[in-house]
């Protein structure tokens, strides 16, 4: 089977993410299976960017470490990289401005040259490579031309003239590395977390999104400025995270299904707004990217330590719904779910995701019509005295929105009472309490209906594998590399804890391991919280990097007794 790894590798503005990027449409135009992880630094300009592009004829979760080809628009990053190399592995590089002379395969090639002598701009030298690269695994040119001018519209012939310079050059100077054939299957799209984050949001009836630029969530910010017309939207920029916040509970206070976009630090930032998005039972969705922390950390890295800052957000105790996907279907499904739910039950819920989905690329099927928008409990227009928080046996109060005719909708950070005005008395402050959380039990009955855990591997195995986000795909990698009876619980709520499903995995299991990208396995506290069952086995870390599958295999085979 095929397993091809490749690495593009510049400075901070060289293009190379987004050549990656190119490339990995190509390759899934193709049939294969493509994921694309990129690497940078927090820099406009400098330092060093790569991307690590995987093909394979199989459905893909991760990258590989291993590379069988490096394509080099500078130096550094032979320098960088030479290492990670297999035997037979081929360095292409622009040999205008870098030189190599070490024990693998040299692929030299004028890339500055050719662009000045075409009148091209430097970035453009990205499109030769793409050619080369396109001629060195037996691409047809044509299908190289299809993407470029798919990503670069009327500006794509200058491009398009380079992809073919590049696929010429390497024709007469070079051999084929491997020709990969195109293979029959089912279209699939390729596709970032940050993309089916949008796209889920808006299946699910979204009119607005509210951000503050904010590593990695602004990956979602990028997609939407520029589609806003075609999705429906409006994308707010505010002057910052708290004004972000407020600004979204507005918006769902009318009555727009809104979104906000951050990160970690953001967060922090909103959380007296999202206190009151849980008193004043506004339905707003947090998007929340994780990264190295805590304070700004490395802020282009990913981690999976912001889980109990989630699960906790808020002051003051109210229902709140926290998901966390672990893949672009999953991003899709679960965004749409959280605004669903966030409006069925009038609380304020959190996707949790990370750096490493939100911005890395892969070929996966989405099944779109799991996702609808799903009607909140709107009252009757004309049914008379409106109290906001009209005191039910469900909890769920029917929202009306301001401008409706002899409706006062009034809505305050305030205990209050049916009618929206403050209420201090102990009986009072008790019973809209409780009404508040009597919306739990109907939440919890909702979610028992829907996907909250996933379950894989061999389910009657007793060596059992607990895991959350974008870490399921290196558990499922490890999967197909050890071949061994393993079952994997994947967790996907957080909040409410679906303690009920997962309880009946860890009971018949004979031994649990928890993997996590942070430093206290968090998630094995939630288990313990909600479950009394404690885990001892771990493999943790919080490098900023995602789990290398060889590596966690090891572990894995280790914990296990499978050496």
């Amino acid at each position: 089977m095929t397993d091809v790894s490749l690495l593009v590798g510049g400075q901070a503005g060289d293009g190379v993410m987004r050549t990656a990027e190119l490339i990995g449409r190509i390759f899934n135009r193709m049939g294969l299976y493509v994921f694309v992880i990129n690497d940078y630094g927090s820099l406009i300009r400098g330092g060093h960017n790569f991307c690590k592009i995987r093909i394979s004829e199989r459905q893909l979760w991760l990258h590989r470490e291993s590379i069988d080809l490096i394509a080099a628009v500078n130096q550094d990053t032979i320098a960088k990289h030479e290492k990670e190399l297999v035997d037979g592995g081929r360095i292409l590089y622009d040999s205008d401005v870098s030189q190599y002379k070490g024990s693998h395969e040299s692929l030299p090639i004028p890339l500055t040259d050719m662009v000045k002598q075409a009148g091209g701009s430097p970035i453009m030298r990205n499109s030769v490579l793409i050619g080369a690269i396109a001629y060195l695994y037996g691409i047809p040119p044509s299908l190289a031309n299809d993407i470029l001018m798919q990503a670069y519209g009327d500006k794509a012939t200058k491009n398009i003239e380079l992809a073919r310079a590049g696929y010429d050059y390497a024709e007469k100077n070079f051999e084929k590395i491997l020709t990969i054939k195109p293979i029959s299957r089912e279209q699939t799209p390729f596709i970032s977390g940050a993309e089916a984050v949008a796209l889920g949001a808006v299946k699910a009836g979204m009119k607005l999104y509210v951000t503050y630029p904010m590593t990695p969530s602004t990956a979602i910010l990028n997609y939407i400025g520029p589609n806003q017309e075609s999705l429906g939207v409006v994308l707010v920029h505010p002057e910052n995270e708290i004004g972000a916040a407020n600004m979204a509970l507005g918006a769902a206070y009318a009555g727009v299904r809104t979104m906000v976009g951050t990160a970690g630090g953001g967060f922090a930032l909103m959380q007296e707004a999202f206190s009151m998005a849980g008193q004043a039972e506004i339905p707003v969705v947090f998007v929340v990217g994780q990264r190295v922390a805590p304070a700004v950390g490395a802020p282009t890295y990913t981690a999976q330590a912001d889980l109990k800052f989630a699960v906790g957000a808020g002051h003051g105790e109210f229902p709140r719904i926290v998901v966390a996907p672990g893949d672009p279907e999953e991003a899709f499904i679960k965004t749409g779910e959280a605004i669903n739910l966030a409006w069925k039950y009038q609380s304020p819920a959190i996707v949790l995701v990370d750096k490493h989905l939100l911005e890395s690329y892969m070929s996966i099927y989405i099944e779109e019509n799991k996702v609808k928008v799903e009607p909140a409990e709107i009252a009757e227009e004309d049914s008379g005295d409106y109290r906001r928080y009209r005191f039910t046996e469900s909890g769920i109060s029917p929202l009306a929105f301001p401008g409706w005719a002899g409706k006062v909708v009034k809505v305050t950070s305030y205990e209050h009472n049916e009618y929206g005005y403050a209420e201090e008395s102990p009986e009072g402050i008790q019973k809209m309490q409780e009404k508040r959380m009597r919306k739990l039990s109907s939440l919890i009955q909702d979610l028992k209906e829907r996907e909250t855990v996933k379950i894989y591997g061999d389910t009657s195995a007793e060596n059992l594998v607990v895991a959350w986000g974008s870490t399921k795909g290196a558990v499922l990698e490890v999967m197909e590399l050890i071949k061994k009876p393993l079952k994997f619980i994947q967790v996907l709520y957080l909040s409410p804890f679906p303690g009920w499903e997962i309880n009946k995995h860890l009971k018949l299991a004979k031994k649990v391991l928890l993997v996590e990208g942070n430093m206290t396995g968090q998630l094995g506290s939630l288990i313990a919280e909600h479950t009394g069952f404690r885990i001892e086995n771990t493999v943790l870390k919080n490098d900023g990097r995602p789990f290398d599958q060889i590596l966690l295999a090891e572990r894995i085979k280790e914990a296990f007794g499978w050496r």
